[in-house]
């Protein structure tokens, strides 16, 4: 009898192996169908499992039907009302020349361009302008590395509805609270690098970052006591530094050399040095015969005989 699970993983591969082990087959004894692929994301955020269905045959027969007498027809047959299906909710309709109707045109066409395909909510932000929110399965080609392919596709709205109008308004565009999320993780480094630079007692440098991410950093540490930030760099290698503020009355830490040396002292004047005095020479030792100490002779020791000088013959 065929029968069949649904098993779930990070890729298509894993998901497979699960139901393996699960069954305890092998993949010659089972059948699988793709249901879902597996996404992983940008920094884990709209990661989505694969998922597949793996049929197997689990070795019975299949029930045989049983024969049934058929059920005599009631008297009356009792009323029945039929339930009204929810109606599924409608994509809402823009004015003709709206601002909000040029950026459903627009942005419409261009992800249609790039093959996505979502859903587009417009509405009007509390401090003015417009935010636009997208929703869909493949928001990971619409965000991009690090947000760049999303604020890529923000400023050519803002580019082609604000062109050629006398009043400029912002419209922020948003894939699956991205922004949001990425907020929270900005607000988040910079506490954590505002406590590092606090502990080690200097500056800390963090990664280069567009302006919309530097204000995140600069705005979540200004009432950060003992930090203060500023931005360093060009575009688009501009970064924000978190500078140590030294309380008062604190004393400065010495200079320390390459070696881990403290700074040296300035140099004296060379006028102003005492002469050193020199250093006087070794004497010199001449050995004599009489300071050498006598040689030590054993007991049965004689002394050689002096040679007697050699006469010589003249014939």
């Amino acid at each position: 009898m065929i029968r069949s699970i649904e098993t779930t993983g990070k890729t298509k591969e894993l998901a497979i192996r699960a139901a393996l082990e699960q069954l305890k087959l092998t993949e010659d004894d089972i059948t699988y169908e793709i249901l879902e692929l597996g996404r992983s994301g940008f920094l884990g955020i709209g990661a989505v499992p694969a998922r597949v269905r793996v049929s197997y045959d689990d070795g019975r027969s299949e029930p045989k039907p049983v024969k049934t007498q058929p059920a005599k027809a009631p008297a009356k047959k009792p009323e029945t009302v039929k339930k009204s299906e929810p109606k599924k909710a409608e994509p809402r309709q823009y004015a003709a020349g709206s601002q909000e109707k040029e950026v459903e045109s627009f942005l419409g066409g261009l992800l249609e361009r790039m093959g996505v395909e979502c859903t587009m909510d417009i509405s009007v932000r509390e401090g003015g302008g417009l935010e636009v929110k997208l929703n869909g399965p493949d928001m990971g080609a619409v965000i991009g590395r690090r947000g760049e392919t999303l604020d890529a596709i923000q400023h050519l709205v803002n580019y082609a509805v604000n062109r050629g109008s006398d009043k400029r308004m912002h419209i922020s565009v948003d894939a699956e609270g991205y922004r949001s999320k990425r907020e929270e993780s900005l607000v988040h480094l910079a506490h954590k690098m505002a406590a590092k630079a606090i502990k080690y007692k200097r500056s800390m440098a963090l990664e280069p970052m567009n302006s919309y991410e530097r204000h995140v950093i600069h705005t979540a540490l200004q009432d950060y006591e003992g930090v203060s930030t500023s931005s360093t760099g060009v575009e688009p290698n501009r970064r924000v530094v978190v500078n140590y503020e030294r309380p008062a009355g604190e004393a400065e830490e010495p200079r320390r050399g390459s070696r881990g040396e403290r700074s040296r002292r300035p140099r004296e004047n060379r006028e102003n040095r005492a002469p050193r005095a020199a250093a006087p020479a070794p004497e010199k030792k001449t050995e004599t015969a009489e300071s050498l100490p006598a040689p030590e002779y054993p007991a049965d020791y004689t002394p050689p005989a002096k040679n007697k000088p050699q006469s010589r013959e003249w014939c």
